[in-house]
């Protein structure tokens, strides 16, 4: 299938070249499947640090899902357990050792992009944690202190009069501000990872599903529309996109979720003046988060969570909901024309992290995703870490919950009805 229309995909350019859909049969050491930020991230490391030079199969297009419609933030993130949690549940030093894990992410984007000389718009660093009322100001103390007390990073209490400066409107009382995590192109980020993996001598299949999946013999054999690739290991690196009929091993271990942007015209001078002076990456402090920020060309990206499933995607009214949303925050933007309006599905685990494991009941699988939605610099990161695993260190980090395998999601039936009642609180407690 071609790319989803998008902001992202109009300003691209030219996709680099691939190496079409597979033809024939073929053995080979390591096959990935899914051309994402981690498969390629997963395949390049493979290549340059390893020796190994996989074969990735994808679907559908290079970045046809998150790794080309995300909201574009490289930042010290993955996955969605709030830093007070996460010390609650693994304590102090596991906290330190993931934050570090999340930092290394970030480097290894900046590192791509300075050594493949990946053109992809990468804007001056500030993340901005806006608080959307008054109310959560003191949580964004507490939260600045563990990150001083705890991690040692020097985020930044920001004041409602300072904030003012880079987010104006009627929901800015403040903000936590990092100094580290930028913006950037996404879709121009993962062409030039594909461009570096196949260089370094990857192989990458598109329009190649794999739509059967046996194992015997220590070995794989995935049967695509056009051939069969036999592997000695598989990394799954398919996140919000794994389809259930895959493979029963990796069936269930992740809940999609929704998340939809739009894009408005160019603001004139007064309209940035008002809104978003800067180019800083910007989220609040809902429960239903938005994300946003001002583009290169002077209009507002503008994202957050919509629908509950694929059938509900393609209704109006999440177009509509994010343009009431960005109203609320910028009532100066009401009616703003939007130019812009796409979707994708994020992939949330049962714990709420990320994960980089081997697969139980088979042999030699190896998968990652899990990133809910805070996963462009971690997605890249996990590649790099899988590479490792598949060429023989079990635990590549320090961080024992990344290497455990998630769990399934239990009564699976009812997990869309779940998620209707906890978006239909979530809206109330935001409201409230």
């Amino acid at each position: 299938m071609p790319h989803s229309s998008s902001y992202w995909v109009d300003t691209a350019g030219t996709a680099p070249p691939d190496d079409g859909p597979l033809k024939g049969d073929i053995e080979v050491d390591v096959a990935i499947i899914g051309a994402g930020y981690t498969g390629l991230s997963c395949a390049l490391h493979l290549a340059r640090e390893h020796g190994i030079r996989a074969v990735v199969l994808e679907a559908n297009q290079v970045a046809w899902g998150c790794s080309g419609r995300n909201g574009s933030f490289a930042r010290i993130s993955g996955g969605r357990v709030p830093l007070a949690q996460l010390i609650s549940r693994y304590g102090e030093n596991t906290a330190k050792q993931y934050f570090a894990e999340m930092t290394a992410g970030l480097n290894t984007v900046r590192g791509l992009i300075r050594e493949g000389r990946i053109d992809c718009d990468a804007q001056p660093d500030g993340v901005y944690k806006v608080a959307s009322n008054a109310k959560h100001v003191e949580s964004l103390k507490r939260e600045v202190g563990l990150y001083h007390d705890v991690l040692g990073y020097g985020a930044q209490l920001v004041s409602g009069d300072q904030v003012q400066a880079v987010h104006r409107g009627a929901e800015s009382f403040g903000a936590l501000y990092m100094p580290d995590g930028f913006s950037m192109h996404p879709l121009k980020l993962a062409w030039g990872v594909h461009r570096l993996a196949r260089e370094a001598g990857a192989t990458v299949h598109v329009g190649s599903p794999v739509v059967d999946w046996t194992s015997a013999n220590g070995s794989h054999r995935l049967v695509t529309p056009g051939g069969v690739v036999t592997a000695r290991k598989v990394v799954v690196a398919t996140n919000g996109y794994t389809s259930t009929a895959l493979n029963r091993a990796t069936a269930g271990r992740v809940l999609p979720v929704h998340s939809q942007i739009i894009v408005t015209r160019p603001l004139s001078a007064e309209e940035k003046r008002q809104t978003l002076p800067g180019s800083e990456c910007m989220f609040d402090t809902r429960h239903l988060l938005s994300y946003y920020r001002r583009l290169p060309d002077d209009r507002i990206l503008f994202g957050g969570r919509s629908a509950i499933t694929g059938r509900e995607a393609e209704s109006p009214k999440h177009r509509q909901n994010l343009q009431d949303a960005l109203s609320r925050k910028f009532p100066m933007l009401e009616g703003i024309q939007v130019d812009y309006n796409w979707g994708g599905w994020v992939a949330v685990s049962e714990s709420s992290l990320p994960f980089v494991c081997k697969v139980p009941e088979l042999e030699n699988v190896f998968a990652g995703g899990g990133y809910a939605g805070s996963g462009v610099s971690f997605s890249l990161q996990v590649g790099k870490r899988l590479a490792q695993m598949v060429t023989g260190d079990p635990h590549p980090t320090e961080v024992d919950f990344l290497h455990q395998c998630p769990k399934r999601f239990p009564f699976q039936p009812f997990l869309r009805m779940g998620q209707r009642m906890a978006y239909a609180w979530y809206r109330f407690k935001d409201a409230s």
